[in-house]
């Protein structure tokens, strides 16, 4: 019979489980780590004989279980879903009260309210953590967003902050050169508490959400600076290298510029236009399209991004169209340099606006479901390990600094004076794209929504006119109090009048 003497257990050996119990292990957690497929187990344990804390494989899920020191705890990293309801039944059947399940999967968040709730009411605790970084964030620091109990978080807090990424107290910057066996000493770690039952897998999915834009504008960017100005791929890389020294320093606009400078091995040409234009999708930025659709939250730029995906989609489709339907043929004769200059310009603001609609839509989804979240502490744990870590993120969390309770980034003394510096560009950007029949979703819906959101008045007066004429729907009025309801007694336009 196993001894129970490891702090943590795992269950899950895909690419991301074996590094995310290796990072564990590293820190000097003693880890048993399980997989369906005992061969699988047995490999990973073998290959990695001394880690600092220890790792222990077991074939039976029972024998697993006996080796965690009470109370136990478990992470789950296998596939979303049926996969993850199976393995957490499974263990609820071993555990005993006070242990803890902890999803680090990408679960919808509703599922993960059901999920804790369920477990509670036999005792047990739950945890859905996201953990953003990819394969090397889990190896070697993520960004883990972890929602439950509060008691059940102290049980983790030791194990979630060693392997968090870390960032620098005093510029936020991640900190770099962990390898294996030797992770980063001191640091500011990059996971706090975020709520209960599926707060961490809500705000890790707004994250994707909002990964899902910062991806779409690079490409945007780079759409536009290819096809007006004719550049080669290598070039707007070093454009794109050159702007991660700026206000743009992020994970994203990094791995652009090295992607748009790789070549093709087989061909020698340029990576990227060797690539078919068609993006997949794994479904959390629907997800938060859908969720801002259902509280009534302004958030069109996720949304386009992964409208976006979707009509890359239908390749063939769009090579039909092409024959079919014309555009604009005419070239671009302005200043090289000052179109670059306006391009960053418009990525900057349309990034700005991008991430101002996330945090709304997490302010109202703390109103709906009853979380308690802190968005200065959020941006925080997302300026290192995650996938959009960037520069930009530290100033989002001086902005929730100067006023926690700020309704809307576009509203921060910083966060203003940047757009109102640089929205002439912007707004040249997204006419040029229209002008040239660039198609740019995101820069065009960031730029309506800033407009949207800044106007005193907009013509919904007119719309809700038109309700109340086809379905008697009511309207407001200016000169009454919010609240007060009126409705006119329209005439059937196709009825004839009776004389007065």
């Amino acid at each position: 019979m196993p001894t129970a003497t490891s702090d943590i257990g795992l269950v899950g050996l895909a690419v991301m489980g074996q590094n995310l119990a290796l990072n564990i292990a590293d820190h000097g957690f003693r880890i048993s780590v399980f997989n369906r497929t005992a061969s699988k187990t047995d490999a990973f344990v073998a290959e990695n004989p001394n880690t600092p804390g220890g790792l222990v494989g077991f074939a039976k899920l029972e024998d697993f279980v006996k080796s965690l020191k009470k109370p136990r705890k478990v992470v789950i990293l296998v596939k979303a879903g049926t996969a993850t309801e199976a393995v957490i039944d499974e263990l609820a059947a071993l555990f005993e009260a006070g242990d803890i399940i902890i999803d680090g999967g990408n679960a919808n968040w509703n599922d993960t309210i059901a999920r804790e709730k369920r477990l509670r009411d036999k005792g047990l605790r739950f945890i859905g953590s996201g953990v953003s970084g990819g394969e090397e964030g889990a190896r070697f620091g993520p960004s883990l967003m972890p929602g439950g109990t509060m008691d059940a978080w102290k049980e983790l807090e030791p194990v979630w902050r060693a392997v968090a990424a870390k960032v620098d107290p005093k510029t936020g910057k991640p900190l770099e050169g962990a390898a294996p066996g030797k992770p980063i000493q001191g640091g500011v770690p990059c996971t706090a508490y975020i709520g209960a039952d599926g707060a961490g897998h809500y705000v890790k999915m707004v994250h994707n959400g909002i990964e899902y834009g910062d991806m779409q504008m690079i490409c945007e960017a780079y759409d536009l600076l290819q096809r007006l100005l004719g550049l080669a791929p290598a070039t707007v890389g070093d454009i794109f290298a050159q702007w991660n020294t700026g206000v743009l320093d992020s994970f994203l606009i990094e791995i652009s510029a090295a992607v748009l400078k790789q070549k093709d091995s087989v061909t020698g040409r340029p990576f990227v236009d060797i690539v078919l234009d068609t993006a997949g999708q794994k479904g959390t930025g629907k997800w938060t399209s859908t969720s801002a659709l259902d509280m009534g939250v302004p958030a069109p730029t996720v949304a386009e991004a992964v409208f976006a995906r979707c009509i890359s989609a239908i390749k063939d489709e769009r090579v039909a169209a092409s024959k079919i339907l014309k555009g604009p043929t005419k070239k671009f004769s302005g200043n090289k340099d000052e179109l670059v200059k306006a391009v960053h310009d418009a990525l900057y603001c349309s990034k700005i606006c991008s991430y101002a609609q996330g945090f709304q839509l997490m302010r109202e989804a703390q109103k709906e479901y009853k979380w308690t979240l802190n968005f200065g502490e959020i941006a925080q744990i997302w300026r290192g390990g995650c996938i959009i870590r960037a520069a930009f993120l530290q100033k989002i969390t001086e902005a929730y600094a100067r006023d926690a309770k700020l309704a809307n980034l576009l509203l921060d003394p910083y966060f203003r004076g940047q757009i109102e510096a640089a929205q002439d560009n912007w707004r040249r950007v997204v006419a040029l794209g229209a002008e040239f029949g660039v198609p740019m979703p995101c820069f065009s819906s960031a730029l309506a929504y800033f407009d949207g959101y800044r106007a005193e008045r907009l013509p919904q007066n007119l719309l809700q006119g038109q309700r109340d004429f086809f379905g008697a729907h009511t309207y407001e009025r200016v000169d009454q109090p919010r609240g007060k309801f009126f409705h006119i007694d329209w005439p059937d336009p196709k009825r004839p009048q009776l004389p007065m």
